[in-house]
């Protein structure tokens, strides 16, 4: 009986990981301010930053850090959408329209999976500081050819919040490359995502490939445009991360679990044979 008990522990064990960070860019870093909302009271926008993840993973939570207009308190956030991507072509229709630059390296044409606050997410909000200012940002000039290149539709100031979920229905995927897509609907104020140092620096933990954040509306959906490349452009072009983490606990390898039960299996069929 000791040894089915130490059996069951290890099995318990194995199967109750310790969360680990999956992806971590760091803090804003004041470049830019990029509009990410479901359709509701506004029309949709999805702005999309990639990671990687080396094994099957449990996303279980996370948080990014986003700016709303001074003074307006945090009960203007009224729900949080968050969506996983995977990177075109996969869940794609292909090839593109040809009505962007560029699809390499997007987010598919459809999400993966999603979780919205009340289905499958909780979330909270906290202020960080009352006074942020992005040198620029991404609201109105998202556009197909040939008016992709606007610059930005320039500075904004506001107050930097944090917002963080628990994913009360976890995303389980698989090891490969994704884009994470944050959305916050508002009562009222525009909400924009913050971004992060590209590369990225310490203590954010730097991954490759690093890709550069992509954004889309319903007018030129499905496809996406470069946040930096497509939108701001220049002689040379700026790339971006969006300011974000996400934790999540290791799925046990099959083999590894089958192994287990085959050793509870085998203590089982000792047990009995004592006991007769």
């Amino acid at each position: 009986m000791k040894r089915l008990a130490a059996a069951l522990a290890l099995l318990c064990a194995v199967s109750a990981h310790a969360q680990v960070t999956i992806v971590n860019t760091g803090a804003p870093d004041g470049r830019m301010g990029m509009a990410s909302r479901p359709g509701g009271r506004l029309s949709e926008i999805e702005t999309a930053d990639d990671f990687v993840m080396t094994s099957p993973m449990r996303i279980v939570g996370g948080s990014f850090y986003g700016m709303l207009p001074a003074g307006l308190p945090l009960s203007v956030i009224s729900g949080v959408t968050v969506e996983i991507y995977a990177i075109f072509p996969g869940a794609s229709t292909s090839p593109p329209d040809g009505r962007v630059p560029s699809r390499v390296n997007s987010p598919s044409d459809v999400e993966l999976d999603s979780r919205t606050s009340g289905a499958g997410l909780t979330f909270w909000s906290s202020m960080v500081s009352p006074t942020f200012t992005a040198s620029n940002s991404v609201l109105k000039g998202i556009n197909a050819l040939p008016g992709v290149t606007t610059g930005g539709d320039g500075v904004r100031s506001g107050q930097e919040v944090l917002v963080s979920m628990n994913f009360t229905s976890p995303f389980l995927l698989g090891a490969g490359h994704y884009f994470f897509v944050p959305q916050i609907e508002t009562t009222r104020g525009d909400f924009y995502w913050l971004s992060a140092a590209k590369p990225i620096v310490p203590p954010g933990g730097a991954f490759a490939p690093d890709l550069q954040t992509w954004v889309r509306n319903q007018g030129i959906g499905p496809n996406w445009l470069r946040v930096g490349t497509d939108v701001v452009g220049g002689a040379t072009p700026p790339t971006f991360n969006g300011a974000y983490t996400l934790v999540g606990v290791s799925v046990p390898e099959p083999s590894s679990v089958l192994l287990l039960l085959t050793g509870l299996g085998a203590l089982g069929v000792v047990a009995r044979r004592r006991r007769a």
